[in-house]
Order: C-alpha cells, then sequence, then structure tokens
C-alpha cells in the first residue's frame, strides 16, 4: 500500500486512495472543518466541533500495524477517512471507522475503505473487526451489513456493536466483484453514451486530426452536446468555441484530446472542472516513444485518475457508439459503423481504420467500439464488464495485443462468456517455462486454455470477422453433427475432409450433392431437408458455378434457397459459394476449409456452455498458517506438507557410510537413485536401484550407481509401484499460474503429453485435466492393469491448484514422479522454485491497474 491505490467510485469516478501522512494534517483539518454537524456527531458521538492538536497529531501519525489510516483525495483534497486500530498489544480485534465528505456519501467509498483496511488488518495479523455505531446512522449500518461477512449485531447503551471476521469468505468475495463489475460498467457507460463533449485540437483552420473527429461527430449526427475548446477562436467547424469547457455550461463526460502530448495534461484538467468522466486521447507522443515517454504516459494517467477521470489511450483511434440515441462517431472514420449487435475492441490505434472498414464491408454490425492505443488505463477487461450487461451487444470481439491483467480477464472471460460469447485474437507464443526444465503451455494448450475459459481464440484477425459473422446472425449449434450439402461433390469432399480435421462428426446420410444440373429449387429442398433432420446439428453449404447456358437471374434463385434456410434462425448455416453474392447476414467464406474452421470454434463454445462450470470444493487438511510460515522458509516439503501433500521422505548421501546411515534412519527396503536431476528415476537408464534390503545391499547398490553416474545419491522410502505420473505449476502470461498434468516417462516428456488448466482448479477442471493427456488410458486400466484411484488424483490436482492461487511467491512447481496406485498416490520428488510474488493483481481489494 505504499503507492496506495487508484478505485472507482458506485457511480464510476477515479479517486486515489492512499495511507494517512503526517504531512496531511492541514489538510486532515479542513475535511473536518467541511463535515456538516450531523456527519461529525454520528462519526464521534459528539458534536466535536474542531480537532485538538493532540487528537489531530494522533491521527495522521500511525504505525501502519497496529492502527492503520487511509484516505481517499480527489485532487489533492481529502474526500474521506477510514482507520482500525488494534485493541490491545496481540490482539486479533480492532476497532474500525470510517468518514466520508458529505457530497460524496452514498457512492460506495466506505465500502472501499472496509475493503482495504480489512486487507491491511489481515496482514497484520489480525482477524476480526469490531465497529460502535449510532442506531440513526442508516449509511454506516448499511455499509457494515452489505460487505458479505457474517456481521453480528448487539445493542447496548445506545449504541449498535457490530463484530464480524474478516477472512475473505465466498459471500465476501461476491460482493467484492459485483461492486467491482458495476463500477468498471459505469465509469465506460459515461464514455460511450456521453450528454456532451470536450473535444481539445480542433484547428479552427479544419487541418489536423482533432479538427477531422470534431467533423465526424458533427457529420455522425450525435445526439449530446459538442464543446470545441479553443484558445483564441470564437468558431471552430461552424461550432461556438470556448477557451474552458465550463464555460459551455452543459454538461460534459467525455473529453476527445488531439493536442501535443505535452499539453494533454492540461486538457484533462480543464475537462474535470467541466464534470468529464473520462478522455479519449488521441495524442501520441507516450510509451510508444520510449523510457521518457512512458514516464510521462505514467503521471497522465496518475494525473487523470486523481481529478476523477478514465483515459481511453493515449495513441487511440477512438470511441464509437452506433445506438440511434447516441450516434457518437469520436474515431478518424469518416463514417458511423454500420448498426450492430457486436462490441469490438481493439489494442492497436493503428489497424482501427482497417478493422471498421473490414467489418463494414462483410456486413458485421457493430453496437459501440474502442480503440485503446497503449492501453495506458482503460483496457479490454473494462469493456468487458460493460459489455456484460449492455442490451444492445450479444457478441463481443477483441483484439489483444497484450494483457494487462491475465487472472482478471479470465475470470471476467469466464463468467461474460456464459451469457454472451467472446472471441479474441491474441498471441499463443510463450515465453521458456519458469524453471529449469519445467515445460510451458504450447500454442495448441494456449488455445485450450482460452476455451476453457469461454474465449474463442483465433489466430488472425480474418478469423476473428470469420467467427464474429457466424455468431452475430447464427444460433449456436446442438451439437457437432454436421450436413455438408451442395451442387458439388469436389467441394463437398473438401468440406467433408475439413470437417474430420476439425473434431466435427459427418452426420449419416451426408455429404448431400444435388448434382451440377440442379437448379435452385432442387437445392432449396435439400437444404431444407437438412435443416428438420433431427440427426444435423448444423449445415455446411457448398455452392459451385451451374453448367453453362443457364440464366443468370439463377444466381439470385440459389441465394433465395440459400436465406430460406440460413435465416430461418434454426441451425446455424455456412456457405461456401463459388459464384455469385451471398445473402445479406449469410455467414459465408472463400474457402471451405474457413467455413468450417470457424464453424468448429462455434461448436466448441456451445460444448463449453453446455457442460456445468463446477465449484471450488472445500479441502480438509491446508493449514494456511503453515503455508506461510514453509513459503518463508522456502520449504518445499513444508509447504506441500500445508496442503496436505506429503512427500516421500528421502536422504541424501555422498558415500557408501552415508547411504547405510541413511537408509537406516529410513527405515528398509530403500529405493537408492543417482541425485543428478535428469539422472533421478530414470529406471531405464540404470540410475535407480528398488527394494535394496540390509546394509550389504546398500552398499553393493551405492558402488554400482557411483561407478557410473557419480558419488551423490538420494536414498527414500519405499512405496508400493504405480503408474508415474507428473504434475507442474507455471506462471503462464495469459493467465497467470496454471496447472499441468501428464503421465510421465521419456516419450510423454518428449511429445509434451501434459494437460493445463488455470488456477484455481474447479472439481470439473480437475477431473477433465486428469483424463486429457493422450496417455491417460494407462490410468484406467489399459490392457488389463489395475485402475487407479482416480479421485485421488483429482483431489492432488485441486490441492495443487489451491496453492498455486493462493501462493505468488511460488513461481513453479513440479511434482515428478507422482505414483498413482488403486489405494492413492505417492509423491517421489517436489521441486519448488520460489521467488518475487511478482504482480497478482485480480486478488486482494479493488483497485484499478497499476500505471
Amino acid at each position: 500500500m505504499e503507492r496506495g491505490a487508484d478505485v472507482l467510485l458506485s457511480d464510476g469516478t477515479a479517486v486515489h486512495l492512499r495511507p494517512i501522512r503526517p504531512e496531511d494534517a492541514p489538510a486532515i483539518v479542513d475535511f473536518h472543518s467541511r463535515m456538516s454537524d450531523r456527519t461529525r456527531y454520528l462519526r464521534y458521538f459528539s458534536p466535536y466541533p474542531r480537532i485538538p492538536e493532540r487528537d489531530l497529531h494522533r491521527f495522521v501519525n500511525v504505525d501502519h500495524h497496529d492502527r492503520e489510516a487511509f484516505v481517499t483525495l480527489s485532487g489533492d483534497r481529502i474526500t474521506s477517512v477510514g482507520r482500525y486500530e488494534r485493541l490491545g498489544p496481540d490482539s486479533p480485534e480492532a476497532e474500525v471507522a470510517f468518514v466520508v465528505e458529505d457530497a460524496l456519501q452514498g457512492r460506495g467509498i466506505g465500502s472501499v475503505l472496509l475493503e482495504h483496511l480489512a486487507d491491511a488488518a489481515r496482514r497484520n495479523g489480525i482477524t476480526r473487526f469490531v465497529a460502535e455505531v449510532l442506531p440513526e446512522n442508516n449509511g454506516m449500518l448499511r455499509v457494515f451489513g452489505d460487505t458479505g461477512y457474517q456481521v453480528q449485531r448487539r445493542y447496548a447503551d445506545g449504541v449498535v456493536h457490530l463484530s464480524f471476521p474478516i477472512e475473505p469468505t465466498e459471500k465476501s468475495r461476491e460482493v467484492q466483484e459485483s461492486r467491482e463489475h458495476l463500477t468498471e460498467a459505469r465509469s465506460i457507460a459515461r464514455l460511450l453514451a456521453p450528454r456532451g463533449i470536450a473535444v481539445y485540437g480542433a484547428s479552427a483552420t479544419g487541418h489536423g486530426i482533432g479538427a477531422l473527429m470534431l467533423g465526424n461527430l458533427r457529420d455522425g449526427g450525435y445526439t449530446g452536446e459538442l464543446v470545441p475548446v479553443h484558445p483564441t477562436a470564437d468558431r471552430v467547424a461552424g461550432l461556438r468555441a470556448y477557451r474552458s469547457a465550463s464555460d459551455a455550461g452543459v454538461p460534459i463526460d467525455l473529453a476527445l484530446i488531439a493536442v501535443p502530448a505535452d499539453r494533454v495534461r492540461e486538457a484533462g484538467r480543464d475537462a474535470a472542472r467541466a464534470g468529464a468522466g473520462g478522455g479519449v486521447v488521441v495524442s501520441a507522443g507516450f510509451a510508444e516513444t520510449g523510457p521518457a515517454g512512458a514516464v510521462q504516459q505514467r503521471e497522465l494517467v496518475e494525473a487523470a485518475r486523481a481529478a476523477g477521470l478514465r483515459v481511453i489511450g493515449p495513441s487511440s483511434f477512438g470511441v464509437a457508439n452506433t445506438d440511434p440515441g447516441v450516434r457518437l462517431n469520436a474515431t478518424i472514420s469518416p463514417r458511423l459503423p454500420m448498426a450492430g449487435r457486436v462490441g469490438f475492441f481493439s489494442q492497436s490505434g493503428a489497424l482501427g481504420v482497417a478493422l471498421l472498414a473490414e467489418a463494414d464491408r462483410r456486413g458485421l454490425g457493430l453496437s459501440s467500439f474502442v480503440s485503446a492505443g497503449n492501453r495506458a488505463d482503460v483496457s479490454g477487461n473494462d469493456l468487458l464488464q460493460y459489455w456484460q450487461d449492455d442490451p444492445g451487444t450479444d457478441v463481443v470481439l477483441l483484439y489483444l495485443e497484450t494483457f494487462g491483467n491475465p487472472r482478471k480477464f479470465a475470470r471476467l472471460a469466464r463468467r461474460i462468456s456464459r451469457v454472451k460469447p467472446v472471441v479474441a485474437v491474441a498471441s499463443a507464443t510463450r515465453p521458456p517455462g519458469l524453471s529449469g526444465d519445467s515445460p510451458s503451455p504450447d500454442a495448441n494448450a494456449v488455445t485450450a486454455l482460452f476455451a476453457r475459459s469461454g474465449v474463442i481464440r483465433v489466430d488472425t484477425v480474418q478469423e476473428l470477422f470469420d467467427v464474429g459473422m457466424l455468431l452475430a446472425h447464427q444460433p449456436l449449434p446442438a451439437g457437432r453433427r454436421v450436413a455438408v450439402v451442395g451442387n458439388s461433390s469436389a467441394l463437398a469432399e473438401l468440406a467433408v475432409v475439413a470437417c474430420r480435421a476439425a473434431g466435427l462428426v459427418v452426420a449419416p446420410g451426408y455429404p448431400r450433392d444435388t448434382g451440377p444440373e440442379a437448379g435452385a429449387h432442387a437445392l432449396a429442398d435439400a437444404l431444407a431437408d437438412a435443416a428438420v433432420d433431427q440427426g444435423v446439428d448444423a449445415l455446411v453449404v457448398v455452392f459451385a458455378p451451374p453448367v453453362p447456358g443457364r440464366h443468370a437471374d439463377e444466381d439470385a434463385d440459389f441465394a433465395a434457397a440459400l436465406a430460406s434456410v440460413a435465416l430461418a434462425g434454426e441451425k446455424p448455416t455456412v456457405a461456401t459459394m463459388v459464384f455469385g453474392q451471398a445473402p445479406p447476414r449469410v455467414p459465408a467464406y472463400p474457402s471451405v476449409e474457413e467455413a468450417v474452421r470457424a464453424l468448429s470454434r462455434v461448436v466448441g463454445y456451445a460444448d463449453w456452455l453446455r457442460r456445468p462450470p463446477g465449484v471450488l470444493p472445500v479441502l480438509s487438511g491446508v493449514d494456511p498458517e503453515a503455508a506461510e510460515a514453509a513459503v518463508t522458509a522456502e520449504s518445499p516439503t513444508g509447504l506441500l506438507a500445508a496442503y496436505g501433500i506429503p512427500v516421500v521422505p528421502s536422504l541424501p548421501a555422498g558415500d557408501a557410510d552415508e547411504a547405510v546411515a541413511a537408509a537406516a534412519e529410513l527405515g528398509y527396503p530403500v529405493a537408492i537413485k543417482a541425485a543428478g536431476g535428469a539422472l533421478r528415476h530414470r529406471i531405464d537408464l540404470g540410475a535407480v536401484r528398488l527394494a535394496v534390503a540390509g546394509e550389504q545391499g546398500v552398499r553393493e547398490a551405492y558402488a554400482e550407481l557411483a561407478a557410473r553416474f557419480g558419488p551423490e545419491v538420494l536414498v527414500q522410502t519405499m512405496v508400493a509401484p504405480g503408474v508415474a505420473c507428473t504434475v507442474e505449476i507455471v506462471e503462464d502470461p495469459a493467465f497467470g499460474p496454471v496447472v499441468g498434468f501428464g503421465l510421465g516417462g521419456v516419450a510423454s516428456e518428449l511429445l509434451g503429453d501434459l494437460g493445463w488448466r488455470a488456477a484455481p482448479l474447479t472439481d470439473r477442471a480437475a477431473e477433465a485435466l486428469v483424463g486429457e493427456p493422450r496417455a491417460a488410458p494407462l490410468l484406467h486400466g489399459y490392457r488389463g492393469s489395475t485402475p487407479v484411484d482416480r479421485a485421488a488424483l483429482i483431489d492432488l490436482l485441486l490441492r495443487v491448484g489451491r496453492l498455486a492461487d493462493e501462493q505468488p511467491r511460488v513461481r513453479s512447481l513440479t511434482l515428478n514422479p507422482v505414483l498413482a496406485r488403486p489405494d492413492g498416490w505417492s509423491v517421489l520428488h517436489a521441486t519448488v522454485e520460489f521467488g518475487d510474488p511478482g504482480a497478482r493483481p485480480d486478488t486482494g481489494p479493488r483497485r484499478l491497474r497499476s500505471v
């Protein structure tokens, strides 16, 4: 908390929250003077007209351990104070209280303060808050009552006494995420449906980006107020210009800023004085130019948030909203995109014009469009929050270059994808594994990780539109059975091959070829039959040019035949037409392969929707305090034990006598292994001796291993044999911590035969992960072997997933081998790499992404 946090209030306004400082004393006095008599009485239970010097000193000087206080600021003005004070040395309880400026009460500041105070208190060993509230203080009672904590109330001596544990609960997290969703959605709604826009940088001559965008706003039919701000001109683009946005005397929600980089902050301050909620910064010259520009960009966002503004950009291409009640074209595109029900987010400003043009060419109507540019503040996550409840948006398309908050993206995507499909272009390239030989998910695994979050990941912008067109205009398929219908046997056969390669099932009785001589009527009959066939879930339609000599008007007849089925809304239909023009709103593709690929992406999404989401089960035997101590001591075995994952005991030995002593300590029989990381457990290379009994046996085994692999060995307690498995944790740049599972052995390692899931794992995710590797049949009784205890393996993965989620200092973990047996499992070796906790921005109290 040294740097504080930017947070959003319930109306979407940004404020800055930080620990109180001794130098805040004058600001605290000023804050106190602005309180109404009623607010002072409700906080201090007395009139308390002024703060005595002794109280003021105590208020602003805290030790940040037993006593903590946070303030929120609007500019340089303190607008609220929240504090806790421990009830006695080493007490697990602390009294909490806060007070909010009258003008800002009811906007969610109290709940934000309470989240941050509880987080700080937990870090300092406090487990419970108590508070005393006057019965008439309904607002404060509501703040405590709506937290999701188990609040106990007691009335005595004219005061309501409250007490509640502050450890996060499922309910408190649900409340926090719900508030986060509402505040972030509202902050974006104000920018996409502004009542008024202040435009900075529009020249009186009509030249430049600012003038272009002002003209596009005006000519696009924007329904709100347009306020050009110009230092000297009285009129710009035929509109009256003002020296300051506030001079116009109209509500301003959005600033469109296209001035040189060194003047952007001043424009933002002027917009904030007029009451704006955010700005679209088209100006370049920030992080894209190098370190100095990055510093300037960070200062811009910090200043904007301090003034209560959200920032889209810098280097943004602009924003658009096709709602007839708004008609916002704050872009450099000369005309508003075609209206539709697709929300489109692009991180790239440079691609903005091309993306809008391609959407228009394909007839893909948009509800709204946002180009984030440098994505200094507003990101794709913010737009996901907004589009989730936007009644005008049914499909979300994302063009992503990087992930600012990957864990949050995965969480939001899992939620919104349950109600609206999300399609994303995102890089599948991965850095090397974070620990020596530990693998990272490859491109295919990354695609699968997206799919398990409900996101349809595509590789190219072209495919983004391919899938978007299908989702925008067609229903979701009920299954994977496809009917291939057309007038060309060659194209139909290509479609069949493409379907099978994509994991789709060609329905019995198909492909159905009407022949090149068939007319539109015959084709319409074949399509209608497929549309009502109970064994068909989707249609792939292929048209080749009909035989020569037919009338040109028949092109329209074929298109009408296709439209009669494709637009009926019963089963998704994709088409490849080698001749003619496809009907509007029918997803048509240049090649059969592209059509089938788009369909397969949507089929995969529909499959995901039909699967229940799963739950995070309660795990017995998890000791958070022991886990914290083990992480502090960087003890792998201690950490695993704290999560109920014992490791079979082993001892190192450097000579025969040490090996004998180790065996005696562990108890016979023992296993003796070469200690080299690449050799350990390699029975196939002769690096392991099993079931060694007696001193002589140990000496003989040691001599053999030392002669071949060196003097260092590992002596380990013998356990029953089983199927060798491996469990991994790595930090993925798109998903945060992910859990990998596969079967052991050189062949599996060579082929990278691991499945992956983002942490933490639900019960269904863990169950699916056990069955994902291609070698998984070895766990189920392959060729007469006894099946292993799958429930025990699932429980192990759940524990590893929880460890990955809760311990950010664990940068990687490998359990290899894990011997899976009918009676459970044994972990023979564990490697844990500890390090800096890194950024886990989707944990803890609400805050905007750091800049």
